[in-house]
C-alpha cells in the first residue's frame, strides 16, 4: 500500500512564503515523476508543478519565478516552496506521484489528502 502526506499548509498574508512538503510512504518500489495540484473552489483541479526521477522540472505560467518544485530521491519528499503569493493562490494543493508499488509490473498515479493554502490580502 502507498501513502501520499501533505504537510505545510496554512494562511499567509500576499507577499508571504509556504513551503508544502508530501512524503510517499508504503510500498515504493519505484518513484517516478512527483509534483502539485491545486484546486480553488469552484474551478477544476489543475497543475501546479512537476519534477521527474531526473529533477526536470515543469511549472504553470502562473507560478513560474514564484514556486520552485524539488524533490529528495531518498527520502521520496518531494517539497514545493511557494514565495510571493497571491490570493488567487489560494486553495486546496495536492500531492502526486507515479509509484510502481513492490512485487507488481506497472506504476499508477497516487494523490495525497490535500492541505490547505489560503492567502490573505
Amino acid at each position: 500500500q502507498v501513502r501520499l502526506v501533505e504537510s505545510g499548509g496554512g494562511l499567509v498574508q500576499a507577499g508571504g512564503s509556504l513551503r508544502l512538503s508530501c512524503a510517499a510512504s508504503g510500498s515504493t518500489f519505484r518513484v517516478n515523476a512527483m509534483g502539485w495540484y491545486r484546486q480553488a473552489p469552484g474551478k477544476e483541479r489543475e497543475l501546479v508543478a512537476t519534477i521527474s526521477s531526473s529533477s526536470t522540472t515543469n511549472y504553470a505560467d502562473s507560478v513560474k519565478g514564484r514556486f520552485t518544485i524539488s524533490r529528495d530521491n531518498a527520502k521520496n519528499i518531494v517539497a514545493l516552496q511557494m514565495s510571493s503569493l497571491k490570493p488567487e493562490d489560494t486553495a486546496v494543493y495536492y500531492c502526486n506521484a507515479d509509484i510502481q508499488p513492490f512485487l507488481t509490473w506497472t506504476s499508477r498515479t497516487y494523490w495525497g489528502q490535500g492541505t490547505q493554502v489560503t492567502v490573505s490580502s
